[in-house]
């Protein structure tokens, strides 16, 4: 008993000198320390600061979002074209961040449906070459029987709740690698938030933020008719020429003043 003194070592701490039977010994400044002291805080490790000291390192500058209370940083500025105000991705569109210069989608100009109004006059001349117009309960129809297999398989965002996902059999840009692929999305998603999903899952060039590049946009499969950037999912199901969950949709690169997409129904042949 008389040699249980010479067992474990004291803590090197002036105020603390414990003994202690299962001492830790400091990795940067060697010296021993009890249970309570053994952290480089806890002992005032100078060595550990004295090596941050010759570190300085520099953290990188970051950029953080302005919208309201998100805390989300960047390390490249995201900056909204319409209010200068800088953004993370998420909150980057618009509508995510309550854009105070946001207009909502007006009613096309007379030139633009005159237009339109030409390019449908020109389809129902070749009626007889091209499949006829699936009317509106049978497109509905179809694509509910559509929707049914494309749940089991469709790739998408897992955190977007399931009352609100909305289905679609993307038809991919000519040229691209696969013909299309089934998606879902949020009903709540803008049809620009839905267009960068699409173009970063299958892998598509999206030259949307440059000016003089030809747009990468999301097309109805039966009209033509390009959507707005800034209409939300949910409009589209509720328009005057609906899309249907489970239906079709075309992603096309067009030029920035085109409204419709010729010979949209060869996407689907």
């Amino acid at each position: 008993m008389a040699e249980l003194p010479d067992l474990g070592k004291h803590c090197s701490v002036i105020s603390c000198k414990q003994l202690d039977f299962l001492p830790f010994k400091c990795d940067a400044c060697s010296e021993i320390f009890c249970k309570e002291h053994r952290s480089r805080d806890a002992h005032s490790c100078t060595e550990c600061n004295v090596q941050q000291d010759k570190v300085g390192v520099t953290s990188p500058k970051s950029y953080p979002c302005t919208y309201q209370a998100c805390t989300n940083t960047e390390l490249m500025p995201v900056t909204c074209e319409h209010c200068n105000k800088n953004l993370c991705l998420q909150h980057r569109h618009q509508q995510d961040h309550g854009c105070e210069k946001y207009e909502a989608p007006q009613e096309r100009m007379t030139q633009t449906k005159e237009l339109i109004q030409k390019i449908a006059d020109s389809k129902k001349d070749t009626v007889g070459k091209k499949k006829k117009k699936m009317g509106a309960k049978s497109a509905q129809t179809a694509a509910k029987v559509a929707l049914m297999k494309m749940k089991m398989k469709a790739e998408g965002d897992k955190s977007i709740p399931q009352t609100e996902r909305i289905y679609f059999q993307v038809f991919l840009p000519r040229g691209s690698a696969e013909k299309s692929r089934p998606m879902f999305f949020s009903t709540q998603w803008t049809v620009g938030k839905t267009v960068d999903k699409i173009a970063s899952i299958c892998g598509l060039r999206n030259d949307n933020n440059i000016a003089t590049a030809k747009k990468l946009r999301l097309c109805h499969c039966e009209t033509g008719n390009v959507f707005s950037i800034a209409e939300k999912l949910d409009s589209l199901l509720k328009a005057a020429e609906p899309v249907y969950n489970g239906g079709n949709v075309v992603m096309e690169y067009v030029d920035n003043e085109d409204t419709c997409l010729t010979n949209v129904e060869d996407y689907m042949l």
